[in-house]
């Protein structure tokens, strides 16, 4: 028997390494001794061995990553192994391994032409990460056991790579454009902002006129609940509450000079005005080879409130290489006397920025639309294509193009045609003369064009007829002959 002190509590075990197992005795049998003392034993044949790797902190895509993995042990070193963990976890796939063994490394990513680097035994550098590259890393080391010199201890360490990537791509567009202009009744207007290729996802804002847009955010209602245009987005909140209210018709009367007659804005004789130290608009050589060429705009009678409610909602639409799409919609009632010549602008935050990313649009009405007519000297026969080339200012959002005929139908029979371009087929003598009305419009104006066709007489088709003309007289003169000829055999026979 060997006698030992079982410890006080808070006390540590003799230095030998041997505790009581005994609870109720203070002593042990020799037997439990040597079970003791060949644990100890077979500890120190193993070894220890602890695994631990530095965590690391967002990179950008393009920046080259060190991963470390630190390891204690007083044992042989056999192998350390880096795996990157997908699925979940379910899938380890070796990205690099270093032989201690043979003092030799590999990589198992030769598909990827070798991006890893070796710094030293237990550190690997990943240049130019991708998005890819985002996820969770091990690192496994081995050592020999010292007990049979052939079995290995493993232990590992894991770390999260979290890469991010600023959005490549932002814009501006309007939703449901081309829309046509309303000169009776207020409707919504929405900007769409779309920001591509950011992980994690960016924040977006707006911007009118260079200063921040106060909002009241709402969730952007499910495809089936939007139905079309603005109805969707009205039943989602009151949007156009405040258009019902009566001081609407008494602004619109304020409007009206003593008399009755509605006076009239600057809006409706655009050419004329003009900023100070600007000139004002001068039609150039292009628009002059446009016959027959009127411009008009019309503004609607009703006034809007001059601080209008901003309805503000975003969506994330997550892509398949980890990135996140958002588009960020704004959308109020849409005034067009204060609403024409603003500048709205999408800005985009994203912690991969040292500032933000922004793009802007100006909303703006069209004006005087320049027709290009070819041919332009237009004959019977002719196919005539009359083409919008452009605009007097910078239009958004997109206009809407119809095209009629003044005092009757187009050629083809119907009332008007939509587009940019329009075609009239073997133009015949009669559409000498006629007048064609473009209008242009989008939410905040519209604008008539007026041109004129002029058609020529063609000397090729007049040289068929005449031929066809003479031909028939020939006919009838050899007709005649003939006749004249049996008549005469006949009275000679009698």
């Amino acid at each position: 028997m060997v006698g030992i002190t079982q410890p006080k509590p808070g006390e540590h075990v003799n230095a030998d390494g041997v505790w009581d197992l005994l609870q109720n005795k203070g002593k042990m049998t020799v037997f439990s001794l040597c079970l003791l003392l060949c644990a100890d034993l077979l500890d120190l044949a193993v070894g220890y061995l602890t695994v631990t790797i530095e965590p690391l902190p967002p990179v950008v895509v393009g920046e080259t990553v060190t991963l470390k993995c630190n390891f204690k042990t007083d044992g042989r070193l056999r192998e350390i192994v880096w795996y990157r963990v997908t699925d979940g976890g379910t899938i380890k796939q070796k990205i690099f391994t270093y032989d201690a063994m043979f003092n030799t490394n590999y990589s198992h990513m030769e598909d990827y032409r070798r991006r890893e680097d070796l710094v030293y035994q237990s550190t690997v550098r990943l240049p130019e990460v991708r998005i890819s590259d985002n996820g969770p890393y091990e690192c496994h080391v081995g050592i020999y056991d010292r007990a049979t010199r052939e079995k290995v201890v493993l232990a590992s360490g894991n770390v999260f790579l979290t890469v991010m990537s600023p959005p490549n791509n932002i814009s501006v567009v309007a939703e449901n454009t081309p829309a046509p202009f309303s000169r009776y009744q207020a409707q919504n207007f929405t900007l769409v902002c779309t920001a591509k290729g950011g992980k994690p996802a960016p924040s977006v804002y707006f911007k009118r006129d260079g200063e921040l847009i106060e909002v009241i955010s709402y969730t952007q209602p499910s495809a089936g609940e939007q139905g079309g245009g603005s109805a969707g987005v009205r039943g989602a909140r009151p949007l156009i509450s405040r258009d019902l209210d009566d001081t609407k018709l008494q602004r619109s009367l304020s409007l009206l000079d003593p008399e009755g007659r509605s006076a009239r804005l600057y809006t409706e004789s655009p050419q004329r005005v003009h900023t100070q130290g600007q000139q004002a608009y001068e039609p150039s050589p292009a628009t002059e080879v446009i016959p027959e060429t009127v411009v008009s705009r019309e503004f609607p009678r009703w006034v809007h409130s001059t601080d209008p409610l901003y309805y503000f909602s975003h969506t994330h639409l997550p892509q398949s290489d980890g990135s996140v799409v958002v588009q960020a919609r704004l959308t109020w009632t849409l005034n067009p006397q204060l609403d024409n010549d603003a500048l709205f602008s999408c800005e985009v935050k994203h912690p991969a920025l040292s500032m933000p990313m922004q793009t802007e649009v100006t909303l703006a009405a069209p004006k005087g639309p320049k027709l290009l007519m070819s041919p332009s000297r237009a004959k019977v026969g002719d196919t005539v294509r009359i083409t919008v080339q452009g605009f007097q200012n910078e239009v958004f959002p997109e206009p809407l193009f119809t095209w009629t005929r003044v005092g009757g139908r187009l050629l083809d029979g119907s009332t008007e045609r939509e587009g940019k371009e329009l075609i009239l087929e073997r133009v015949p003598a009669e559409l000498n003369g006629s007048m064609y009305r473009c209008t242009a419009q989008n939410p905040l104006g519209s604008t008539d064009t007026h041109t004129r066709l002029i058609v020529f007489e063609n000397p090729s088709m007049m040289k068929n007829t005449q031929n066809q003309n003479n031909g028939a007289s020939r006919t009838d003169v050899l007709g005649l002959t003939w006749m004249a000829f049996v008549l005469t055999v006949t009275v000679e026979l009698t």
